[in-house]
């Protein structure tokens, strides 16, 4: 019994801890019930989702909000979302609810619907900017007009079992709270109204439910070595390694060949480390008081661009950036006497979209950064960064041990070296 407590223990601790990220502590997704009327059998609610996360944002086909009711509710009606399935509302008569489902699934409506079925932030098919990149996008709402419910503050029953698909698996959503009631300011701001009731839901992201492998991985290369540090092999996993297409295949010219697929699985170019992401970091040159590096991440997945994609980069010279060409950047301060991460996203209209794999499906970029005299140095791997994200999730690095080194410490030179010395030797006992 002991042993099972103390395993279940461990569980839960593992499932807190691959849910936390060092470099993002405080992000998160809130989800915040404002019930805004009471009405003969229910309320009409705001559902508000607030994207937190610095520099994760949740991509196209967009999210997917679900949850259980407590007891026999219904959604009478909605605007700025809609229920992807009406369930059975067999029992009504006359005015039939939009959902009758015990567990309904929600998602966005696209853009362009009727201005009468719009609400404030929603019809944008589901898609939710990282908050560190543009806070104004990172928010989605809906109205619902739930029934068969409670009519006030002690009869309702809050839903449960939350859900959130973005647009895969990786969130956890902890259990609705009742949180102070929201206070809204009017359009001329000289009056405050406030929800009658409101409670959050918070949920929270993890690689390790997301997918077994990452999704990303990182090679390196300098001015000071012709050695190129590939991407480990098989990186991403090999599970894709006999589906994969070949570069200059014909199987490309066939129309529709890059439209996703409803399960979204890629379609990518035969790698040997079948990531459908790589980045490439380039230590281009050296200055006297400057160092300059070359940024590149390309696609390999023919059926997926990348709209608003990020890439976050720890490095303890971040801390002193000059200049970033062609990116847009932002430091990352989850520890504030620490600044050593930054955040790299496209130029809006300009190269927020990575396109899929292809002549089209590569973007990159440079940054000048001034030298620390007291830590700067090109040996043992400094110029490389420490960590790696792409989208939110962390990108597998090489080895450190095949890390481009300096001619200075290479093998082959200090064989040189050896021999030099061991001819002088015995050209000194010779003349001796």
């Amino acid at each position: 019994m002991r042993f099972i407590v103390s395993a279940f223990f461990f569980l839960a601790l593992l499932s807190y801890a691959v849910a936390y990220d060092p470099l993002d502590p405080n992000g998160n997704i809130t989800l915040k019930w404002d019930v805004m009327s009471w009405t003969a059998d229910g309320y009409v609610a705001v559902v508000t989702m607030n994207n937190f996360q610095m520099y994760r944002h949740i991509m196209s086909p967009g999210w997917s909000l679900g949850w259980s009711w407590a007891k026999k509710e219904v959604i009478w009606s909605m605007v700025g979302a809609q229920a992807t399935e009406q369930g059975d509302c067999s029992k009504f008569k006359g005015n039939v609810p939009h959902c009758c489902k015990k567990n309904p699934t929600i998602v966005d409506l696209l853009p362009g619907v009727p201005y009468n079925q719009q609400f404030s932030n929603c019809c944008k098919g589901g898609v939710v900017a990282a908050w560190g990149q543009d806070p104004t996008a990172a928010v989605s709402a809906f109205q619902v007009s739930v029934g068969l419910a409670g009519t006030s503050n002690k009869t309702v029953k809050l839903p449960k079992n939350f859900t959130l698909l973005g647009p895969g698996p990786g969130y956890t959503c902890g259990p609705a709270k009742v949180v102070p009631s929201t206070i809204f300011l009017t359009p001329d701001r000289r009056r405050k109204t406030q929800a009658l009731m409101t409670w959050n839901v918070t949920c929270t992201y993890s690689q390790f439910l997301a997918r077994k492998n990452p999704s990303c991985c990182v090679s390196f290369s300098s001015f000071y070595n012709e050695t190129i540090t590939p991407c480990p092999t098989c990186a991403c996993g090999c599970q894709n390694k006999h589906n994969c297409v070949k570069s200059n295949s014909k199987i490309l010219q066939v129309k529709g060949i890059n439209t996703p697929r409803k399960d979204n699985s890629p379609l990518l170019q035969c790698t040997h480390h079948m990531c459908p992401i790589r980045v490439h970091w380039h230590v281009k040159l050296n200055y006297k008081d400057y160092w300059r590096v070359k940024i590149a991440i390309t696609n390999f997945n023919y059926r997926m661009n990348h709209t608003l994609w990020s890439l976050v980069v720890q490095h303890p010279n971040l801390n002193n950036v000059t200049q970033v060409f062609s990116f847009d950047y932002k430091p990352l301060l989850p520890y504030e006497s620490i600044n050593d991460t930054g955040m790299f996203y496209g130029m809006k209209f300009y190269n927020d979209l990575l396109m899929e794999a292809g002549p089209l499906g590569n973007i990159q970029s440079e940054l000048l950064l001034r030298k620390d005299k007291n830590t700067f140095t090109l040996k043992q791997g400094w110029a490389f960064p420490r960590k790696v994200y792409f989208n939110g999730d962390e990108c597998m690095l090489p080895p450190p041990d095949t890390y481009p080194f300096l001619p200075s410490s290479s093998p082959n030179n200090l064989f040189a070296l050896s021999t030099l010395i061991c001819s002088l030797l015995f050209l000194l006992i010779s003349l001796w």
